[in-house]
């Protein structure tokens, strides 16, 4: 059982090459309790990765959620589009110890994930360390007010 670190709904979106590890996301946030609003895709038909992203970082900037994740073939394409909006700061992450440290040290509110080349049991305990690990601040708090500037 994790301990997401909001309270507020959870983001979550995909595109084509994300969409069966989103649905075990999915089934891990149910699961778990953790409220979570799904932006799609709905389907296996080919999509645009930044329209999904977009939907996730304005669920974000808006205040609907604090956190999301964000599902592709690699995490690239959708780290990518969602690091193009001021206020999100996304990270592709392929390793637990990347999911903490960008929590700790980075504050990042949007998690990576590429299906393709990551394991599915690797890929949930990627998201569950990134939702329950809070951000650390003292020192850390200046750079992130950097890149926010």
């Amino acid at each position: 059982m994790i301990n997401a670190i909001t309270q507020k709904p959870v983001a979550v979106a995909c595109d084509h090459g994300g969409r069966s590890l989103a649905k075990a996301l999915l089934a891990r946030l149910e699961e778990n309790k953790i409220p979570f609003e799904f932006y799609g895709t709905h389907t296996d038909d080919s999509c645009d990765y930044p329209d999904f992203a977009a939907l996730v970082t304005d669920a974000i900037t808006s205040g609907k959620a604090e956190l999301g994740i964000l599902v592709c073939g690699t995490g690239i394409g959708m780290s990518i589009a969602a690091n193009k909006v001021h206020g999100i700061r996304a990270a592709v992450c392929g390793d637990t110890f990347s999911a903490e440290m960008t929590r700790r040290h980075n504050n990042a509110n949007v998690l990576c994930l590429g299906q393709r080349v990551t394991g599915e049991g690797l890929a949930l305990k990627i998201a569950d360390i990134f939702l329950e690990t809070p951000f650390e601040g003292g020192r850390h708090a200046k750079r992130v007010e950097k890149l926010e500037a």
